[in-house]
């Protein structure tokens, strides 16, 4: 409780390190120094041996006292020990390798965070150009709501029955007069087999045909889609484009039309495989409706009645 409290070293682990290399070095120079000393006495000692002394006067290779020789490979000796001192040991050393090695790492790591930063920089611009498609689209998708009126044009029973067999249950010559005078001029969008139960394109209207084979046939001038969206987009530059049938067409398109125009035959009609969608009251509003009695040119009595989306 009361002795002498353990001394805690203030020196960090790169410091003490320091310290301990420059320990090294001068230990190193001092060695480098007693050689260089000793290397002179050693080399006045064999002079005077040789010259004073007398010892291996008469020794001589080449010409030339063998002292020389001797000094001479002393001081090939001195200089690789003062080459190893001063340049490999700290230009080739392990510590040299530790440098070296360092700066590799740090030069990869450097890399490394260059790369994370140029990918965080372009996750972000995608994420900025997803987010512009986005709001551009559901504009653009706004601008066609806005600018077209999607319209709708069917006849249908009071079971909603609007064909068999891929053709009309009924004829109606009045409903063919004004189906001709509500398109003429406009875009008219239809499902695969609509526009097979025509036995050529209906004239002054541009014919839009959604369906899912590739490579479908078609005469020109009419336009082949793969959806209803595409089906939109290609006629964004009418202002009233048509949806005209099937069954499925109509199922897809009543959510999106602004505008329903229906000839209701008032009847029942068995064997009908092909149904238009209830109209559900709460979304639409009836606007006008004129009907028509059976005569002799309408077996039917039926209705033209025009909706609006509320």
């Amino acid at each position: 409780m009361f002795g002498k409290k353990k001394q805690v070293s203030s020196i960090d682990k790169d410091q003490l390190e320091l310290i301990e290399n420059a320990q090294k070095r001068i230990r190193q120079k001092k060695r480098l120094y007693i050689h260089f000393v000793i290397f002179l006495i050693g080399a006045v000692f064999l002079i005077l041996a040789n010259t004073v002394l007398g010892i291996g006067k008469d020794f001589t290779i080449a010409g030339i006292n063998w002292f020389v020789y001797a000094i001479l490979a002393w001081l090939f000796l001195f200089a690789y020990h003062f080459i190893t001192v001063f340049i490999t040991h700290k230009f080739m050393g392990k510590e040299w390798e530790k440098q070296q090695l360092d700066k590799l790492v740090n030069q990869q790591q450097q890399r490394i965070d260059k790369l994370k930063e140029d990918f965080l920089k372009e996750e972000k611009k995608i994420a900025q150009s997803q987010a512009y498609n986005e709001s551009q689209l559901a504009n653009n998708t706004e601008e066609k709501k806005n600018s077209n009126e999607l319209t709708i044009i069917v006849a249908a029973g009071e079971d909603n029955a609007i064909g068999k067999d891929n053709d009309l249950i009924w004829h109606l010559s009045n409903d063919l007069r004004r189906f001709k005078e509500l398109t003429s001029g406009h875009h008219i969008i239809m499902g695969r087999k609509t526009f097979e139960s025509f036995p050529k394109p209906l004239p002054n209207r541009t014919h839009i045909v959604i369906t899912r084979q590739n490579d479908y046939k078609v005469p020109n001038g009419v336009i082949v889609v793969n959806n209803l969206e595409d089906a939109i987009d290609a006629a964004r530059k009418d202002d009233q484009p048509f949806i005209i049938g099937g069954g499925e067409i109509y199922r897809q398109s009543i959510a999106l039309a602004n505008k329903l125009e229906m000839t209701r035959v008032h009847s029942t009609f068995e064997g009908a495989d092909t149904f238009f969608p209830e109209i559900n009251p709460e979304k639409w509003k009836e606007v006008s409706r004129t009907t028509h009695d059976a005569d002799d040119n309408h077996k039917y009595a039926f209705s033209f009645i025009t909706y609006e989306k509320r």
